[in-house]
Formats: C-alpha cells, sequence, structure tokens
C-alpha cells in the first residue's frame, strides 16, 4: 500500500468517516427501536412515525378516471389518470402553473383559488381526487390534511391549520360546483412513491412496498398493522401506510458529523438527512476536506486551489468520482500535477458516498424488516425509490445495493427489489384516490 493510501486511510478512520467506523448491526437495532417509539407515540424518538390512514391497493380499479393534483416544489400540478386492462396508467390534459405564494406572500383565499383555477376544467370528469402534497401536514382519518409549516419557497401563513382538501373543496362550492359526491385522497411524496410502486410491471407478486426518496432530502414509507401502532389504539386486523420521516433520524456517529450538524439549522434535527440527502453530502464533503488540508493528507498547492472554489455541492463531488481525468471539472484542477492529492480526495469523496450508502441501507433493511415482508425469495419486498441523488451521485446507489445484498439478504434472509416508477407521485395519488 503506498504512504498515500495508508495515510488517507487512517485519516478517514480517525475521522470517523470511512464506513467500517458505522456498526451496521447496532445502526439496524437503533433504527428498529425507534420505529418502535414513535409507533407507541413516545414524543422522545426522532422517527415521528405518521400514520396516513392510507391502505394498499390490491386491485386497481381499472379504467375508471382519477383527478390528480400535486403541489410539490415550487410547481401545482394537474390532471386527469387512468389505468387500463393491463394495470398502465394513462396520463391526460396535465397541466403545470407555479405553487400559490412562491413568488410572494398569498392569503388562504388566494392559495385556494389558484387550486380552484386549475382543477374546473378537471372537476365533472370524477369524483375522486387524488392530491399529493409534499409539505409537512398532518393527515386526518377522513384523508384530509392540515398543513404544519411550509418550506421557505411558499409564503402563504393562513393556510397553515387549514384542511387541503375541504378547503379546495369549499372553493370549488363557492364557484357553483356540486362538490357533495366528491372524495379526495391527500398523501405526502413518499407516500405517493410507495403506492407508486403496485404499478411496477412484474411476472411475481410482490411481499411488501416501501416507498424511498433520497433526492435533495430523504423519507421512507411501509405499511404497519393497525393492531401495532400503539398511539392510535386501534385492535382491527387492517393495515396501513405509515410515513416514518425517515431523515430525522437521531444518530452522530463523529465528532466531525457533530461539528457539520451544529453549521446547519435545527443542528438537533435530520441528522440521518443530513449525512445522506443531496442538500448536504456536498457542504458535508467540503468540511471533510478541510479537514484532509488541516491534518496534511491534501498539499498546500491543493488548499490554495480549492480555496477558491469556497466549497464545493453534491454534483461537483460526484463529477470527481465520474471522471476524474476530466480538467474541466473544478475538482481534479485542484489535483493538477499532483497524483497523491488525486488519489487522497478520491478515497475521501469516496468514503463518503459509501457511507451514506450504509447508513441508506441501513434505514431500508430495518423498513423491510419492520414491515415483516419478504421472508420469500419469490416475492421480495418492491422498493420503490426515486430521488435524483439516489441515482445520479455517483456509486450511491451501487453501494447501497451492495450493503442491502450483504446485511439483509445474506445476514436476515429478508428479499427486496428495486424498480423506477416514473411520475410516482401522480401515479401513486392517483391510485390513492380511487382506492376512496
Amino acid at each position: 500500500m503506498s504512504d498515500i493510501v495508508q495515510k488517507t486511510a487512517d485519516f478517514l478512520s480517525r475521522r470517523g468517516v470511512d464506513p467500517a467506523t458505522v456498526d451496521m448491526h447496532q445502526l439496524i437495532d437503533m433504527f428498529l427501536s425507534e420505529m418502535e417509539r414513535g409507533l407507541a407515540g413516545d414524543e422522545g424518538g426522532s422517527l415521528k412515525m405518521i400514520p396516513t390512514y392510507t391502505e394498499i391497493v390490491h386491485a386497481l380499479p381499472k379504467n375508471e378516471p382519477v383527478i390528480v393534483l400535486d403541489a410539490g416544489g415550487t410547481n401545482f400540478r394537474t390532471c386527469l389518470v387512468t389505468f387500463d386492462d393491463e394495470g398502465v396508467a394513462h396520463i391526460e390534459d396535465f397541466r403545470k402553473v407555479s405553487m400559490p405564494g412562491v413568488k410572494e406572500e398569498v392569503t388562504a383565499q388566494q392559495f385556494f383559488s389558484t387550486f380552484a383555477d386549475n382543477v374546473e376544467r378537471l372537476i365533472d370528469k370524477s369524483d375522486k381526487i387524488g392530491f399529493c402534497f409534499s409539505y409537512a401536514a398532518a393527515i386526518t382519518s377522513d384523508h384530509d390534511g392540515i398543513p404544519l409549516v411550509f418550506s421557505k419557497e411558499i409564503k402563504a401563513p393562513e393556510v397553515i391549520g387549514k384542511p387541503v382538501g375541504a378547503s379546495l373543496l369549499a372553493e370549488l362550492a363557492r364557484r357553483g360546483y356540486d362538490v357533495s359526491r366528491k372524495k379526495l385522497a391527500l398523501l405526502n411524496d413518499t407516500v405517493a412513491t410507495l403506492l407508486a410502486g403496485q404499478a411496477a410491471p412484474t411476472s411475481n407478486a410482490y411481499s411488501g412496498y416501501i416507498g424511498f426518496i433520497l433526492g435533495t432530502g430523504t423519507n421512507t414509507a411501509y405499511v404497519e398493522q393497525n393492531s401495532a401502532i400503539g398511539k392510535l389504539n386501534v385492535a382491527d386486523a387492517r393495515s396501513q401506510i405509515i410515513n416514518i420521516e425517515s431523515g430525522n433520524f437521531d444518530f452522530c456517529p463523529s465528532e466531525l458529523d457533530r461539528q457539520f450538524f451544529d453549521s446547519t439549522k435545527q443542528p438537533e434535527q435530520y441528522h440521518l438527512e443530513k449525512m445522506i440527502s443531496g442538500a448536504y453530502l456536498g457542504p458535508l464533503s467540503s468540511l471533510v476536506i478541510t479537514k484532509a488540508i488541516e491534518d496534511g493528507v491534501l498539499s498546500q498547492t491543493f488548499a490554495a486551489r480549492y480555496a477558491k472554489l469556497g466549497g464545493v455541492n453534491t454534483t461537483v463531488m460526484s463529477n470527481y468520482l465520474e471522471m476524474p481525468y476530466n480538467q474541466e471539472y473544478a475538482l481534479v484542477a485542484c489535483c493538477d500535477g499532483n497524483t497523491d492529492d488525486a488519489i487522497a480526495l478520491w478515497m475521501i469523496i469516496d468514503s463518503i458516498i459509501a457511507r451514506a450508502a450504509k447508513l441508506t441501507a441501513a434505514n431500508l433493511a430495518a423498513t423491510v424488516i419492520k414491515s415483516g415482508a419478504g421472508t420469500d425469495p419469490r416475492h421480495p419486498v418492491c422498493i420503490n425509490a426515486d430521488g435524483t441523488t439516489f441515482y445520479k451521485t455517483e456509486y450511491l446507489k451501487k453501494y447501497t445495493e451492495y450493503y442491502l445484498h450483504t446485511y439483509l439478504q445474506l445476514e436476515r434472509k429478508r428479499y427486496y427489489q428495486f424498480v423506477r416508477i416514473d411520475d410516482s407521485p401522480t401515479i401513486g395519488a392517483a391510485i390513492a384516490g380511487l382506492s376512496l
């Protein structure tokens, strides 16, 4: 082993960045324990385990149109969806506009008026509405949702605390539409992603479904027995989808991670998200690279060049692993003429991504185990994974699959299959609406 390889490996281990410093068995057990706390209603737990009152649909209604609304990010999308005899979703009359409150603050009346403006053309096409609402909301037993907080992009403070579905229908009624027969199901994007997995083509029946998002942020959803959701005190034999809010899992593997958490907003929250998601992998890498310079792993020439970058984002770090000889990439240029720098930097970024993959695999492994599904290899758990960070970050998906294969399939004999469903929020919302 060359001197720089050993020196970098020692640095990664000492700083807690090497994935080998994470005890996978302990981490899975911790995640399962936090899931149990959340289901029991323990406010001290880090996983909210939010009941959604939404069940898996075992038979998709065919050739029945459903109105679909998708409020996500900065756009509001509306369309009509129908599943044909083969279960293929057909999306028609699609329209996209800006979310109300993006450019300037709006009142509740203005907010729901914008929604109604875009639903009017569809309102007579179906009595069922599926609404993917990608903001923090408490889901009610009648499948409505009450916003708890909006991200910084949306400025609509009057909407907080108001039922979204009921408010939209009330605005449509005010305009003279008969909404007495309308049924609306509101769900978040992770739950919609889980439901969309049911549209995945397969020759074998899946034993369970998981929705997983790893993009700017991260979250996971799975199906739980009602009898296991202690905080609901329901004893029936039915089940429902649980929104884990997995990004908030409380785990701090090293002092370096603590330093990073302390540099972010809400340093005591969303620890898992801050170690694996697209919004944070770049800034975390910037901190690790800075420490490598301080520890003498990277040269002063590299340090001078790197200082001009002002840090890196997730795309920049991923690009270095993808094409480490491409001089058009900023980090490649920082290493120009110094092989030791190039090797050390590759090992550092690769280790950060590998550790993120191990943490991701622990999240998914615990979720599969908690679901109780996947014990028969002929009927694996369907993991519908969505998010550009998961698919676009170099090696992240590959390493995640390695850790899942090692710790879930080989050790636990639990079986799974990744799928990728285009338009998951739309298709999942359609399934939820049709299930009413």
